[in-house]
């Protein structure tokens, strides 16, 4: 909605009028702006675009996904890092769907670009060693599920790597 920096400027704006109306007796008021300020400062570092894609991912709406991660035009200057991998994340689950090599393309991106929850990075390196293991290249596929293996503390994924490993010994 807003540049990332624009965001911060209209938290300051708004934190300064809140103390202003503490000087002026309105606590009431002063308070309010400043829970408003931290709504500006929340969406700084958590774009709603990605999280109302978040939330179409979660009822496997992908057209709609798409829709909201349309709205970011410039991800390179109005994302932070996360936001950037959080964006080629939800890019790649998308693609994965129909379009591997552009998939693995984002999961790259969004791996280098880094990612907050150890289980989100689970989920993109286990899609990466689904992506080697099609291509026939088996070390990369091993090596990434070892990687997956370590992030997923709950056993969340632990189907998959053992159905993965079976599917490679076919091969």
């Amino acid at each position: 909605m807003f540049h990332r920096n624009i965001k911060l400027i209209l938290a300051g704006l708004i934190i300064a009028t809140g103390i202003w109306q503490f000087t002026e007796n309105s606590i009431g008021n002063g308070i309010f702006l400043i829970l408003l300020s931290l709504v500006f400062i929340l969406l700084y570092f958590k774009n709603e675009f990605i999280l109302l894609a978040f939330l179409k991912l979660r009822k496997q709406d992908f057209a709609g996904a798409q829709k909201w991660l349309a709205y970011i035009k410039n991800p390179e200057t109005a994302l932070v890092r996360k936001q950037q991998g959080y964006y080629n994340y939800l890019h790649g689950l998308m693609l994965s769907q129909t379009n591997l090599m552009q998939a693995e393309k984002h999961f790259k991106k969004a791996v280098e670009l880094g990612l907050s929850m150890d289980m989100d990075l689970a989920v993109a390196k286990l899609n990466l060693a689904g992506v080697a293991m099609s291509r026939r290249r088996k070390i990369e596929a091993t090596n990434l599920l070892n990687e997956v293996k370590k992030l997923d503390k709950q056993n969340m994924l632990k189907d998959q790597i053992k159905m993965m490993k079976e599917q490679m010994k076919k091969i």
